[in-house]
């Protein structure tokens, strides 16, 4: 496999959400050139006319350096690839991507989800979609970061992950810049694992928040939270020190606790009496918690694992229970050893 060189100059994003767009303004800084790919080909011309997004992260000057554009034929020749879109869309668009690939670019997803039906992490998608050679070439990018902060140029901490130790350097280099600071690792699956259940207790602690349960209770939940996170990504493969990490630990925290997440907004919004149909009709932004919540449990049942908080998620999101009436189920359960 032809290694690239670290710090390369060429780069994309492939999608124009909050976080992509804020990827892509911060690797302007570093970059000469940086072609952000757009879905929707009216806001990609509206976007080159204002040089905002106004609808994903409004207020935010896009540099002179991002290039919002509705051709894929931008990715060309392009040394690292960011896929910045949904997890409900990432297969399909990747296979959009496909033909502009260069044989020796790298991959890096930074979607946070697991695919629905396969139950498969983005990168596992990628290796789906893209050729056998390009698989060592496929990396993550996970962990703390509110698109938004991001953008503005706020101190922020994220891990580039690839089992090819030169591969999550390059990775490492290529995105870390002047207050985005990347930490190289090896262990892609646990930074995906991380990133996907973290959405789910995200969205447990929004409930508990909206219901007033106070900060013993929201202590109680990240902690037994990343209980099942570990749990779950030990069970699949995933290493300890990767959870207790930025893109495990670390993200449950920003999510579960930030005004900023989606995820959390959505408990919130439960706990307020909201539907879920109802809530996800009127929003614009992806709550990745509402498909990883499924895909989390399936996978729980699969390796006989315990995840009562996401299990009780489950439960408000998709079977009508009163969230009042889940807590004291959830606080009812048989008692146990901690390490349990």
């Amino acid at each position: 496999m032809k290694r690239p060189q670290a710090g390369m100059a060429s780069v994309a994003v492939v999608g124009a959400g909050a976080w992509g767009t804020a990827l892509a303004v911060v690797l302007a800084a570093r970059h000469p050139a940086v072609p952000l790919w757009v879905y929707e080909e009216d806001l990609a011309r509206q976007m080159e006319r204002t040089r905002e997004n106004p609808v994903y992260l409004p207020g935010v000057r896009l540099p002179p350096a991002v290039h919002p554009t509705n051709a894929l034929e931008a990715l060309a020749d392009r040394d690292l690839l960011l896929i910045v879109v949904p997890s409900h869309a990432f297969r399909a668009v990747l296979g959009r991507c496909r033909e502009f690939v260069s044989p020796d670019a790298l991959v890096v997803t930074a979607t946070k989800g697991l695919e629905v039906g396969t139950l498969k992490t983005m990168s596992q998608v990628a290796q789906d979609v893209l050729p056998s050679s390009g698989h060592g070439r496929i990396a993550v990018l996970s962990g703390p970061s509110f698109a938004v902060e991001v953008a503005a140029g706020r101190p922020t901490a994220l891990v580039g992950a690839a089992t090819d130790v030169g591969i999550a350097r390059v990775v490492q280099e290529t995105v870390s810049g002047a207050n985005l600071r990347v930490y190289a690792g090896t262990d892609p699956l646990g930074a995906e694992i991380g990133g996907a259940v973290k959405n789910v207790i995200a969205i447990a602690a929004g409930v508990a928040d909206g219901l007033g349960l106070g900060p013993n209770a929201r202590a109680a939940l990240l902690t037994r939270g990343l209980a099942e996170m570990m749990r779950l990504g030990t069970a699949l493969g995933a290493r300890p020190r990767t959870l207790a990490g930025l893109a495990g630990m670390g993200d449950l925290i920003l999510t579960c606790t930030g005004d900023l997440s989606r995820n959390r907004r959505l408990g919130l919004a439960l706990a307020a009496g909201a539907r879920l149909e109802e809530y996800l009709a009127s929003s614009r932004s992806v709550a990745e918690g509402v498909n990883a919540c499924r895909s989390t449990l399936i996978l729980a049942r699969a390796h006989d694992i315990e995840m009562p908080i996401c299990q009780a998620v489950q439960q408000v999101l998709f079977e009508g229970q009163d969230p009042r009436r889940v807590v004291p189920q959830l606080m009812a359960r048989d008692l146990k050893f901690e390490d349990a």
